[in-house]
């Protein structure tokens, strides 16, 4: 029973850091080009104020909840990694996962130290996004792809 949580749990966290990220990239910097400079950038403060309020909370949910999927039901996949399709698309969907988090804690020391700026939040969310885009296909992937 606590599985189906787990998983809608697990879901309901990717759709809202995976959005997050979406809408930062997809949305965000095309609005640079039309609004004011000024406005943008209190647009932005306002956004990643929120988000930095947000997130920490979506991704103890997001891995929490992985991390308890993994355990009760995926941790022999990670045993023998090659031995199927499966359990390697699984193994790649972690080690990708561990890069968002690894992302996550670069972008909050860079906040922090007041060292972020425009050009490695860019980076960030760029390549954030990317790692989501080959999240959710890998997701996909482990329950239709087969070799």
């Amino acid at each position: 029973m606590i599985y189906p949580i787990l998983l809608t749990l697990h879901l309901f966290a990717a759709l809202m850091f995976i959005g997050t990220v979406f809408f930062e990239v997809l949305i965000l910097e095309s609005v640079r080009k039309q609004v004011p400079a000024e406005a943008m950038r209190l647009i932005e403060q306002g956004v990643g104020r929120r988000a930095r309020q947000l997130m920490p909370w979506v991704l103890l949910a997001l891995f929490g909840a992985g991390l308890g999927m993994l355990w009760l039901r995926y941790l022999p996949a990670l045993a023998a990694p090659l031995e199927a399709s499966f359990n390697t698309l699984l193994t790649l969907k972690i080690m990708l996962a561990a890069s968002v988090l690894g992302h996550f804690f670069s972008a909050m020391w860079l906040f922090r130290s007041k060292r972020m700026n425009a050009r490695y939040l860019r980076i960030i969310h760029v390549s954030l996004f990317a790692h989501m885009v080959a999240i959710v296909l890998l997701a996909k992937g482990m329950f239709y792809l087969s070799w």
